[in-house]
């Protein structure tokens, strides 16, 4: 990259390794004419962002396509002129303050540079990150605004990553699907205009995931150029290709800006989420071969992050709510007799849950099912020479409950609306801090008082009519997003009060396999759909990002 005379990033290139001791500054054509254009500097007929391969673009300052960045201010203009200020490079790679990220063990394993920007307008200072791994073929990228102004401005548009290729002879390689034929590939070339893919159900989900490819049409599995765009987060996100009128295909990748509009005080931040760039020329072998490395090693944590897994039976579909104590205990007897070395309670054992229509938030024993409790259970199970494991979904809840009965306005919903239900639960809002404090509270209790190894994190619905009773209308427009880093701040305590336990993510199946979940939970659920030919498919599609130990499998017969 390199500063533009008009004080903007340029993008030069992006590929293989080229010499360090060379000015590649030829590499953007600045000062030319096009007709029809508009021009930044007065009298000059040449200088237009509209043809400029930039680094981090903004709409409407004579680039009419869309921008990685934007601001609604005061005046009720969107216009932004962030201009370069510094640089620094820094060992190592500073941490995310509340989103998951990959990550290094040492500071000589990577070093980051960082770009400072300002809108001297608003007084706004927007910070590029790039981490350029030693070990790692990869480039990770995230963007962190500050209000450094005396005005509140709101972020509607703060993509994690942009970046403009000088062509457009690329195919669109995506993993889209739903619910049991999650993540199937499908190939299309680049054409003028936009393609994209994305989000707006509160959770990466079953319909798309947060990762594509760029190829060369003749690439292969094992030659040819292949770039592959990968966002660690696990809420609505856009990812798209955007081709203008002169084959300058523009890559955007981050939180979706519809329903997002945040906030920004003066002295207040925003931290984007990462997002990953893989380069090539090994085909999309060797893009997923990055990937996996990369995510199997400096992105999932813990102790199981390099461990080999059990082999779980789960109860489900042997008694689905229709069980007791002793019913448990004679699956698992027989299960031990074959090999099986977890044994995994699933919904029903707790509260009133003896169906989809109530118990969940109530996260206490159901004594009139288990009468010895979770302790008494597990502690069987542990006789028998097995782990034993649970099936959780704190992010939900009940009309029938006693969370809701005491807290009905801890949903997340908008007033004077109705609110839809899902398998006869809602979202709880977790934007609210008192509410994940809650649900924390009662999950400590269980799995404090009990022999616990593995936890099955399920999520079952997507969000609608999303609003918090406890943010003023200001605020609605972050909601989305202030939900996600609930989750994840009730994951990072639970992980780090319970290190030993085996987390494993799922959302009705794999509707919320992304890279954000990993993070938490080494593995997850990958699809609801068992049966072994499907199953090819399913892993087949996965697998260009996600290496084999994330995804969780079950055999059916």
């Amino acid at each position: 990259m390199k500063v533009l005379r008009d004080g903007h990033l340029g993008q030069l290139y992006f590929g293989a390794r080229l010499p360090e001791d060379r000015d590649y500054g030829h590499f953007v054509h600045t000062d030319y004419y096009r007709p029809t254009s508009a021009y930044v500097f007065d009298n000059e007929y040449g200088f237009s962002r509209e043809h400029l391969r930039q680094e981090y673009p903004s709409y409407g300052t004579t680039d009419f396509r869309e921008g990685a960045v934007e601001i609604a201010q005061p005046d009720g203009s969107h216009i932004t002129d962030f201009c370069y200020v510094s640089h620094e490079i820094v060992a190592g790679k500073p941490k995310l303050q509340g989103l998951p990220a990959t990550y290094v063990e040492e500071d000589e394993e990577a070093d980051t540079l960082l770009v400072t920007l300002r809108d001297e307008k608003t007084g706004v200072e927007l910070v590029l990150s790039y981490t350029i791994f030693r070990d790692f073929d990869a480039i990770a990228r995230n963007a962190y605004f500050v209000n450094k102004g005396s005005e509140t401005v709101a972020l509607t548009r703060a993509m994690s990553l942009a970046i403009d290729l000088p062509d457009a002879d690329y195919d669109f390689v995506q993993f889209s699907g739903w619910w049991g034929r999650e993540r199937r590939k499908s190939v299309t070339h680049l054409r003028p205009g936009i393609q994209s893919i994305g989000s707006l159900r509160g959770q990466s989900g079953h319909v798309h995931n947060p990762f594509f490819i760029l190829k060369r049409p003749q690439a292969d599995e094992q030659q040819g150029e292949a770039i592959g765009f990968s966002l660690v987060y696990s809420g609505n996100f856009l990812a798209q290709a955007e081709v203008d009128t002169f084959d300058v295909t523009r890559v955007t990748m981050g939180i979706h800006p519809q329903e997002f509009r945040w906030q920004l005080a003066p002295s207040d931040s925003f931290q984007t989420p990462e997002a990953v760039m893989v380069w090539s020329d090994h085909g999309l072998n060797g893009m997923s071969q990055n990937f996996h490395k990369l995510y199997r090693t400096r992105l999932a944590r813990g102790v199981w992050r390099d461990k080999v897994r059990p082999i779980l039976i789960n109860n489900w579909e042997a008694t689905y709510f229709d069980f007791d104590e002793e019913k448990l205990v004679r699956i698992a007897k027989t299960a031990h007799d074959v090999g099986v070395e977890l044994f995994v309670l699933d919904d029903g054992w707790f509260s009133t849950r003896c169906g989809e229509t109530s118990g969940l938030g109530d996260w206490w024993p159901n004594t009139d099912r288990l009468p010895n409790g979770i302790m008494g259970l597990a502690e069987r199970i542990n006789a028998l020479g097995m782990k034993f494991g649970l099936w959780v979904e704190l992010e939900m809840v009940n009309k029938d409950s006693e969370l809701y009965r005491a807290h009905p306005d801890w949903i997340l919903h908008t007033e004077g609306r109705h609110a839809s239900h899902g398998r006869k639960q809602y979202v709880l809002d977790f934007s609210r801090p008192e509410v994940v404090d809650y649900i924390h509270d009662s999950i400590y209790k269980v799995l404090s008082t009990a022999k616990i190894d593995y936890i099955k994190w399920d999520m079952n619905r997507s969000i609608t009519e999303c609003g918090s009773a406890g943010w003023g209308p200001e605020h609605q427009g972050e909601i989305f997003h202030r939900y996600i880093l609930g989750v994840y701040s009730l994951y990072e305590r639970l992980t780090h009060e319970f290190p030993n336990i085996l987390f494993e993510s799922c959302a009705s199946g794999g509707g919320r396999f992304d890279p954000g979940m990993f993070y938490y939970a080494p593995q997850c659920w990958t699809s609801d759909d068992s049966d072994g030919g499907e199953r090819l498919r399913i892993q087949y599609g996965t697998s260009y990002a996600y290496p084999v130990s994330f995804m969780g499998s079950h055999v059916s017969i």
